[in-house]
């Protein structure tokens, strides 16, 4: 059985903020990731890290999800970074030429430095 599907938050200071995705990320549990970035983006926190490394799956819907909140956060001069380990998620956005989209990074404290206000952009 899969892990089951979590998002956690860890806010960094007023506007960077981590979220962390465990389990998969489908159809089923995409719109409660997507409501957790839209409420991160809408409290002002426009320098968003979404972790991926206990991530096991993701489909297209959790990739629109995606798409959806970079293009919010650069509208509002912000920035997001993913930070993915998996191989197998790795190639969905090598497929998709969403790896020229997102920045995408091996570790947290990486993702952190690519929002930064000096970084991003």
């Amino acid at each position: 059985m899969a892990p089951e599907f979590a998002v956690t938050e860890h806010p960094i200071d007023a506007t960077t903020h981590v979220l962390h995705v465990r389990g998969e990320v489908d159809l089923f549990t995409a719109p409660e990731l997507k409501q957790m970035l839209a409420e991160c983006i809408e409290s002002g926190r426009i320098r968003v890290v979404v972790d991926l490394s206990d991530t096991t799956f993701l489909d297209s819907t959790a990739l629109g999800v995606l798409i959806g909140a970079v293009k919010r956060l650069r509208s509002r001069d912000g920035a997001m970074a993913i930070v993915n380990v998996d191989e197998n998620i790795a190639k969905t956005f090598e497929i998709t030429g969403l790896d020229q989209i997102f920045t995408i990074v091996s570790s947290r404290d990486e993702g952190i430095e690519a929002v930064a206000p000096t970084n991003a952009g």
